[in-house]
């Protein structure tokens, strides 16, 4: 008699302690928009640098208040003139369907940065009701229920 095992579980799940590893180590080089935006909101210094690596035509469509721009590619030759290698970064681009924020992130690692990416990237800021800067002014959206829960402040995680 043949057992048939379910996409889910044809590789079975991790240990408990690999999984634990696994999953500290990618907050290591992760955070999100929700958290973010709240060391933003909360005053003072957030003790990082949010770092906007897309195109100037994608900033000045929009990107969050208080970002540096730098897009990926001016990294290597301007990284050093603009950030204190004492302070983390925290990178984003598009959003899940663009790695420029990961492609900056490795960049500045490989010049000795701290840094994280943040996942979403400026779409999720947007949809998740973000005030954000162009160059007419601040705008906010709605927040998208699917992204951001009406009257719930963050995601609940």
């Amino acid at each position: 008699m043949t057992t048939t095992v379910n996409p889910v579980l044809r590789a079975a799940p991790a240990a408990p302690a690999e999984a634990a590893a696994h999953f500290r180590a990618g907050l290591a080089f992760h955070t999100d928009v929700s958290d973010v935006a709240a060391a933003l909101g909360a005053g003072g210094d957030p003790g990082f640098v949010l770092l906007d690596a897309r195109s100037t035509e994608a900033w000045d469509q929009g990107h969050i208040p208080g970002a540096l721009h730098l897009p990926t590619a001016l990294v290597p030759e301007q990284a050093g003139q603009l950030l204190d290698r004492s302070v983390p970064v925290v990178t984003y681009c598009w959003g899940p369907g663009c790695n420029g924020a990961a492609r900056a992130a490795l960049a500045l690692a490989e010049l000795g940065y701290r840094v994280k990416e943040m996942l979403g990237g400026f779409e999720y800021w947007v949809r998740e009701g973000l005030a954000f800067e162009t160059w007419q002014g601040r705008e906010r959206r709605a927040p998208d229920p699917l992204t951001a829960p009406v009257d719930a402040g963050d995601c609940g995680c």
